[in-house]
């Protein structure tokens, strides 16, 4: 401590870790039933039973379908399908919990005007980060996050390989969901055309890596300048819209 050989460590408020508290419960309780329902159809399989692609409201119903006259079936079934129906009304609550933790700060509000940006992600971000003045630069969130490419030097050799995978691994899966999302639907915006560019010349993959990054990256702008985001494409220091996309690095 006496000749500065430490790193200053962030130690999240009470209401962060609240909140994270709040979306590893969703995610614990999500879980399980998903994983109940893969038993259930590894379960049925062995009998040449498959439930085939079916929305999870008729799931129960297609699983009693199935297995009607089969005592044995319908003896082992049963219980995980209760279970299951549980997991299920106390995900609905969690998400409404959610929701209603989203819909009650302005902060997380104006962060979910970005398209592909939901309830969960606003949270997931705000409660990850905690304090924007962590960063004297948006474009530190990217790295934080771990989604920069990983660099091995040694000697002559310089080799760029995946991603770091540094920090939160919550908040990374949280925006490159939000990045898919957003590449595969929702409404035209220059952040997408963007993203467009990329995938015709990197690859989907590396446009989907970027786009998350570059999420990240304008919601930290976002939560810090007070504003919301903008679909039109922003003006540069030079007066003009967005430079040519396709000259963007990745």
């Amino acid at each position: 401590m006496h000749l500065g050989w430490f790193r200053p460590v962030h130690c999240k408020s009470v209401s962060a870790q609240e909140v994270r508290a709040v979306l590893g419960a969703r995610k614990a309780v999500q879980q399980g039933m998903i994983a109940l329902e893969m038993s259930l159809r590894g379960l049925l399989r062995n009998f040449g039973l498959k439930v085939g692609a079916i929305a999870r409201g008729q799931f129960e119903h297609r699983i009693r379908e199935l297995t009607v006259g089969n005592l044995m079936l319908e003896a082992a079934t049963e219980p995980m399908l209760r279970a299951r129906a549980s997991l299920r009304r106390e995900l609905a609550e969690l998400e409404r919990r959610v929701r209603q933790l989203a819909q009650d700060d302005p902060v997380r509000h104006r962060l979910m005007s970005m398209p592909g940006i939901g309830a969960v992600v606003a949270l997931t971000f705000r409660s990850a980060v905690d304090d924007p003045a962590r960063f004297t630069s948006s474009k530190k969130v990217g790295p934080w996050v771990g989604l920069t490419p990983s660099r091995n030097q040694s000697g002559e050799r310089d080799v760029s390989g995946g991603i770091t995978k540094a920090g939160d691994v919550n908040l990374r899966r949280a925006l490159c969901q939000a990045a898919t999302v957003m590449m595969n639907r929702g409404r035209s915006t220059w952040l997408r055309t963007w993203a467009a560019q990329i995938a015709r010349r990197r690859g989907r993959k590396r446009a989907m890596v970027a786009l998350a990054r570059r999420i990240g990256v304008i919601l930290h702008r976002i939560w810090g300048d007070g504003t919301t985001f903008q679909a039109e494409a922003p003006i540069n220091r030079k007066g003009f819209n967005e430079p040519n996309l396709a000259q963007l690095p990745a």
